[in-house]
């Protein structure tokens, strides 16, 4: 009788068992894709749906792929090894050339932690709010959240915050697109010679697909402690955090498609213009869900971003890190967030300052930067010293080092034409 109970229950046993396991692991890569949906992402993918309509949905195929790739390998060394990439390259491949990634990423980063700022001044301005009062607030907010927190608790707030990403489908359904056409150009390439085209493929794919991601990635399963034994559900975790980001940003590119692409001004050179143009269109509720998304993500990477330079600095260089570690017991990393978030929030608020430069040049740092990560990546992940038997296998290889490929033609692509504007 209590066997058959046993073997009654045992079903709901194991999904529940399963279910914790995941909730347990749940959270590197989950935060660190929603976290890529930033103002300047948000901007991009705005840009593509105000100026091609639905025409560049198809993108967004091979960039989740890509991503995931890319993803999976960052988290599987992070598992496997227990250090963070920014100790495996030290190790590796020595200090000049961990310099080099500590340069580049930390000024990149730089750049995009003035664009989160400048993003949430942005997305408050449509609510009147002045970025003098908005700026340091946030910058305090994310700071307190950081700093005087600790791991666990700071990533459940930032899981939560990733659900506010899902104000973008409720405004996407307001706008009242064509669903059969978008979803027909989702699946069928549209390819086009317009050097404008080109452009804006080769930012959807910078957007997506950064350097600080990987650090970041890689950092955090190492500090939460991950290993092969819940690796398998660390892999889910990253791979619905992957396909969440961009599921987000097809609904971005739709809303805008369906609306401002049919306006006379389909040029954004503002991430706020895409909340305020989508009112007429789609109405005042679909315009104050795309501004709420605006301030959320800007928080969010505004708190992320630093964190990821901090970690990359720290572990290049040897000293201690870590959400979980108090003050007194990780100074250099905590000194380091507190001045990068300082420097940020504080550049924004210098008056007529060309803030738009600042998120270019920090983009064109992450072309300059990725395809560096990425063959490091790959060198890293095939060692069997280091990964044993979770090195890539034959097919991983094939798949990551075309992605690798494609990336670094497309992000010299882009940087060239940065550059040239």
């Amino acid at each position: 009788m209590i066997q058959a109970v046993i073997r009654r229950r045992s079903p709901f046993a194991l999904i529940s068992s399963r279910l914790v396991a995941f909730l347990a692991v749940l959270g590197p890569g989950f935060i660190t894709a929603n976290v890529d949906n930033d103002p300047g992402g948000i901007l991009t993918y705005s840009q593509a749906g105000a100026q091609f309509g639905y025409q560049l949905l198809w993108t967004l195929i091979p960039v989740t792929i890509g991503l995931i790739v890319v993803q999976e390998m960052a988290a599987r060394m992070g598992a496997v090894t227990g250090k963070g990439l920014s100790d495996l390259i030290r190790e590796e491949f020595g200090l000049r050339a961990t310099f080099f990634t500590m340069v580049v990423l930390g000024l990149a980063d730089f750049g995009n932690i003035i664009s989160e700022f400048a993003g949430l001044a942005s997305g408050m301005g449509i609510f009147g709010v002045s970025k003098y009062i908005v700026v340091p607030l946030g910058a305090a907010l994310v700071w307190v959240l950081i700093v005087r927190g600790r791991y666990k608790p700071v990533e459940r707030i930032l899981v939560l915050a990733s659900l506010v990403y899902f104000a973008y489908p409720v405004s996407a359904f307001l706008a009242k697109p064509d669903w059969n056409l978008a979803l027909k150009q989702t699946v069928i390439p549209t390819l086009s010679s317009d050097p404008a085209y080109l452009v804006v493929i080769v930012g959807l794919i910078g957007t997506t697909i950064t350097p600080w991601m990987q650090f970041y990635l890689q950092a955090s399963v190492v500090e939460k402690g991950v290993d092969t034994r819940h690796y398998g559900l660390c892999r889910l975790d990253v791979i619905m955090g992957c396909v969440v980001t961009d599921v987000i940003a097809f609904f971005i590119v739709v809303s805008c498609g369906a609306t401002i692409y049919h306006s006379n001004h389909p040029e954004i050179t503002d991430v706020a213009q895409a909340a305020v143009a989508l009112k007429p269109f789609a109405g005042k509720f679909a315009s104050l869900l795309f501004a709420v998304g605006l301030i959320n993500a800007s928080l969010m990477s505004a708190a992320i971003l630093p964190l990821a330079t901090s970690y990359n600095v720290c572990e290049g260089l040897g000293f201690e890190s870590g959400v979980d570690k108090r003050f007194s017991e990780a100074p250099i990393f905590y000194w380091l967030y507190t001045l990068l978030i300082g420097g940020g929030a504080g550049i924004v608020l210098i008056p007529h300052l060309p803030l738009l430069k600042f998120i270019l040049y920090s983009q064109v740092a992450n072309g300059i930067l990725i395809p560096f990560v990425l063959v490091y990546m790959l060198l890293l992940v095939n060692r069997p010293r280091l990964m044993g038997s979770f090195k890539n296998k034959r097919w991983q290889n094939g798949v990551a080092w075309g992605t690798a490929v494609t990336m670094i033609v497309l992000t010299g692509a882009w940087v060239y034409t940065s550059i040239g504007e």
